[in-house]
């Protein structure tokens, strides 16, 4: 995280300056000295002179002769005047100044002599620094005599370096109390929230999610990778576990931040996209809420990933192409084909269009009561404003806070796919879990909004005067393909498979 701006992501360095001579610095202060002995010079003594006339008023005119005109002819003969005496005074001062940095540079490069030397002189010492992750790194260099370099070379005590790092675990918030260190508007928005802590349980996922932090970082300490950056460390505030006492709804409740993704893709309801998505290597077309496709139109990504398919065979049939790279060329041929089968036959939500929230796969997938599925409904609480969504899509399971480039926007205007909407951890997640819709489909935000509306009813509804985001669509309802006439269809002595799913692209 960079430090002058939260916001930015990791790993943007700024250009270094090589240092010289500061000649902007110095022609400031020759200027400024200028002006402060010009008045003492000969030249200097003219302008004044000049100056001086002009406010006394000029002696009286000739008949004929404009006032105007000499005083404009006054002040063009002086300011002559004073250029050409100042340039030369500056060209003075600029060679003194010149003369003086080429004294300093040779006296620098003189040979300057030796001290005697018997023994070393090195000794031990040490440094305090800020690493690009955010974590102060302190590091001591320990100097000690050995024997003869022969030896020291194959002594392994002779050269060697432990390396600790030191991590505080955070503590989850558990009360109300706490809950309004990240947003104090949270009651005032939604009155059943203090009868829902009434009986708060942390929920284990808070404690396996800095769990999975530290074994990460643990791995990449040892490798001596770049570690996990300390703003990406703490990024969960809490994760409770509620029940409202009344109507027994649950809720799971998640204090953090909000990362940004921009996965996904819709032939149905996008048939286009940039070719620098469609070609990308990095851009994941897949989210883990997806649906039948309804229409034959193509998914856009499918044409890069099928050239893709075909650049590594032409890699995999090479003679100069290794054994290992024919391996991995083989893995990736099987997962490029299976998306590519994937993309032809399902649609997903679009994280430049769709509103959702990103949970980690282990949640997703634990027998948990409590633990978030795939569809489940969630309401998003930041400042005063309250956004419903779904949960779309899968995360990695050290990381907590992501939603879709749609939901991201709406909150900070600047968010991009390279830019958090938010960094601080005042961002209340809370999900549903049990709610998701027996049947998938493309998203109906109206449809969602009121099914928010319901389950924060459950819960002790909004306050008055506060109401769930309403989301515009921003694509075009597909056109589905007209289902065919019994007339129209060949006659035959078997009866034909259902296929309630419209035939893909090519």
């Amino acid at each position: 995280m960079s430090k002058g701006n939260p916001h930015r992501i990791e790993g943007l360095r700024a250009r270094s300056q090589r240092g010289g001579f500061p000649w902007l610095r110095a022609s400031l202060f020759v200027v400024a000295l200028a002006g402060a002995i010009l008045p003492f010079t000969s030249p200097g003594e003219k302008i004044m002179r000049g100056l001086k006339r002009i406010a006394t008023g000029p002696a009286p005119s000739s008949p004929g002769i404009d006032k105007a005109d000499i005083e404009r002819q006054l002040e063009a003969r002086l300011r002559t005047e004073f250029e050409a005496d100042l340039e030369r005074e500056l060209a003075a001062l600029k060679k003194q100044f010149a003369d003086a940095a080429r004294r300093d540079a040779a006296k620098a490069a003189e040979p300057q002599p030796l001290p005697p030397l018997s023994s070393h002189t090195a000794a031990s010492g040490g440094d305090v620094r800020t690493l690009r992750s955010g974590i102060p790194f302190k590091s001591e260099v320990q100097v000690s005599k050995g024997g003869i370099a022969s030896k020291e070379r194959v002594t392994a005590d002779s050269y060697t370096a432990t390396y600790t790092l030191g991590i505080r675990l955070p503590e989850p918030s558990r009360s109300l109390t706490e809950l309004h260190e990240a947003n104090p508007r949270l009651a005032s928005l939604l009155p059943g929230l203090p009868s829902l802590m009434e009986k708060p349980e942390v929920s284990r996922w808070f404690f396996a999610l800095y769990d999975n932090k530290t074994r990460r970082l643990k791995q990449d300490a040892t490798r001596l990778n770049e570690l996990l950056t300390k703003h990406n460390f703490y990024d969960c505030q809490t994760i409770l576990q509620l029940r409202h006492p009344q109507s027994g709804r649950k809720v799971f409740l998640l204090q953090a931040e909000m990362d940004v993704v921009s996965d996904g893709s819709d032939g149905d309801r996008l048939a286009t996209m940039p070719e620098c998505i469609v070609n990308s290597t990095h851009y994941q077309p897949f989210t883990s809420y997806g649906w039948p496709k309804r229409t034959p139109t193509p998914n856009p990504m499918v044409a890069g990933w099928e050239r893709r398919v075909a650049n590594a065979k032409q890699e995999l049939a090479a003679n100069d192409t290794s054994a290992e790279r024919k391996s991995w060329l083989r893995d990736r041929l099987k997962y490029l084909q299976r998306g590519i089968d994937d993309m032809k036959s399902r649609s997903f939500l679009i994280a430049d269009y769709d509103p959702f929230i990103v949970i980690p796969v282990n949640l997703l997938t634990a027998n948990d009561p409590f633990a978030p599925k795939v569809g489940d409904y969630a309401v998003i609480v930041h400042g005063e404003k309250l956004y419903p969504a779904i949960v779309g899509d899968g995360g990695p399971t050290f990381k907590v806070g992501e939603a879709s480039l749609r939901l991201a926007k709406e909150i900070n205007p600047k968010a991009s796919p390279y830019s958090r909407p938010v960094s601080d951890l005042v961002v209340t997640y809370l999900v549903f879990p049990g709610t998701r819709e027996a049947k998938k489909g493309p998203p109906d935000y109206d449809a969602w909004r009121l099914r928010c509306e319901e389950l924060l009813r459950d819960c002790g509804g909004l306050a008055p005067g506060v109401e769930l985001h309403r989301w515009e669509k921003l694509l075009p309802e597909p056109t589905l393909a007209p289902a065919p006439s019994p007339a129209s269809l060949p006659q035959s002595s078997t009866p034909a498979a259902s296929n309630p799913v419209a035939p893909s692209g090519p």
